[in-house]
C-alpha cells in the first residue's frame, strides 16, 4: 500500500511539466520555424524557437514577459540585435576579423565596425536548427560547415533548453569539430525584470572582482584589473544605473571568480520583486546594459525599446580570446568535446 500511495502522489506532480511544439512561421527559404513552449508546475513559462536556437519568451506566472523580443517570426527575420539568440561559432568580437591558428590566418567578416561580432553575417542566430522535444525541455542541433563564416572545420553542435519544477532555465552546449576551431557559444537574452521602462534601477551582484578593459572599438586590451574602486565594481549590490555615466555604458566581460559550476550574477526588481539568478561554468561573462537601443525597434505588443531598456548577462569566454595568450583557452581540436551549462534561476513574490 505504501508504494501505491507514493505512485499516486508522485504522477501528479511529474504531470505539470509541459512541452508544447507550435509553428511560428516561415523563412523567406521555405523553411518552417518551430516554436516550443515549456511550463512548469508553477507557472512559469519559457517559449524558444529553432531559427536561430532561440529564447523568444520567459513569463512569471503575473503573465509578465520579462524577455525583449516578438510574438511573431517576422519580427526576427527583420533584424535585431540578437535578441535571445544562440551566438557564435565565436560568440563577442575578434578583432579585425581575423586570426592565425596552427599558422594559417582566417579571415572572417567584419560586421561591426572594424571587428567580426556573433559569428558573422549569418552566424548561428540567422539558421534554421534541427529539434527534439524533450520531456522537460528541447534540444536543437546544427552543423556550422567548413567554411562558413571563415571558420575551419564542420561544427557539430547542440544546445538544450530544460525548464525545472525548481523554476530554473537551464542551457547545455555542446560541440565536436573534424578541425581545430575558436569556439565559444552563449545567449543573447535580453532582460527587463520590470516588463518595461529602463533597467537603471535594478539591483545587481557580479560574482567578479576584475574584468578585461576595451579600446574605443570594444576589443579587450589584453589586461585584467581590478573592479575596486571603479564603476565596474558589483561586488556589492547596487543599482545599474549608479555609475553607467562613469563607465560610458557597460558592453564589458567580467572574469567570475571560482570554477566549476558557481554563482555568476544576481539581478532583482526592488519594486516587483522578481529576481534572476545566474549560474554557470564558464569563466567570464559580458554585462551588456541595452545602449545601442534608441526607442526606434518595435518589440512584443509594438512596444518600443528605449536605450538601456535591458541588460544582457551572456555567460562565455572572454572576446577576443584568439589573440591573447594569457585568456582561456577557445580552441577546440579534434576528439575533444565542447560543453559548458548556463542555469538561469527566477524567483518572485509568492502571493
Amino acid at each position: 500500500m505504501k508504494r501505491c500511495l507514493f505512485f499516486l502522489l508522485a504522477l501528479p506532480l511529474a504531470a505539470w511539466s509541459d512541452v508544447k511544439e507550435v509553428e511560428f512561421g516561415t523563412t523567406r527559404d521555405g523553411k518552417t520555424v518551430h516554436q516550443y513552449i515549456l511550463t512548469n508546475r508553477h507557472g512559469l513559462e519559457a517559449r524558444v524557437m529553432s531559427y536561430g536556437a532561440t529564447w523568444t519568451h520567459l513569463i512569471y506566472p503575473d503573465q509578465m514577459d520579462v524577455l525583449l523580443g516578438f510574438d511573431d517570426l517576422a519580427g526576427y527575420l527583420a533584424g535585431h540585435p540578437y535578441f535571445g539568440s544562440t551566438a557564435g561559432r565565436v560568440a563577442n568580437r575578434i578583432a579585425r576579423g581575423k586570426f592565425e591558428l596552427d599558422g594559417k590566418t582566417y579571415l572572417l567578416a567584419t560586421n561591426n565596425g572594424p571587428n567580426h561580432l556573433h559569428g558573422g553575417e549569418e552566424g548561428l542566430d540567422k539558421v534554421v536548427w534541427q529539434t527534439e522535444p524533450l520531456d522537460q525541455g528541447v534540444r536543437f542541433r546544427y552543423r556550422d560547415a567548413d567554411g562558413h563564416n571563415g571558420y575551419p572545420g564542420n561544427l557539430d553542435i547542440q544546445v538544450t533548453y530544460t525548464l525545472s519544477d525548481e523554476d530554473e532555465l537551464r542551457i547545455d552546449y555542446e560541440a565536436r569539430s573534424d578541425q581545430a576551431t575558436p569556439i565559444n557559444l552563449t545567449n543573447h537574452a535580453y532582460f527587463n525584470l520590470a516588463g518595461g521602462g529602463t533597467i537603471l534601477d535594478h539591483e545587481l551582484w557580479l560574482h567578479a572582482a576584475s574584468y578585461t578593459p576595451v579600446d574605443e572599438t570594444l576589443i579587450p586590451t589584453g589586461e585584467i584589473a581590478p573592479v575596486q574602486g571603479t564603476a565596474f565594481d558589483f561586488t556589492t549590490p547596487h543599482s545599474i544605473g549608479r555609475d553607467i555615466q562613469k563607465a560610458g555604458g557597460y558592453d564589458h566581460n567580467f572574469v567570475v571568480q571560482g570554477q566549476g559550476m558557481r554563482p555568476v550574477a544576481r539581478v532583482r526588481d526592488l519594486k516587483s520583486g522578481r529576481q534572476l539568478e545566474i549560474s554557470s561554468d564558464q569563466p567570464g561573462v559580458q554585462f551588456y546594459t541595452g545602449n545601442f537601443l534608441d526607442g526606434k525597434l518595435s518589440g512584443k505588443k509594438s512596444t518600443a525599446y528605449p536605450k538601456n531598456g535591458a541588460f544582457c548577462l551572456e555567460t562565455q569566454h572572454f572576446p577576443d580570446s584568439i589573440h591573447h595568450a594569457n585568456f582561456p583557452d577557445t580552441v577546440l581540436r579534434p576528439g575533444q568535446t565542447y560543453q559548458t551549462s548556463t542555469v538561469h534561476k527566477f524567483r518572485w513574490k509568492q502571493p
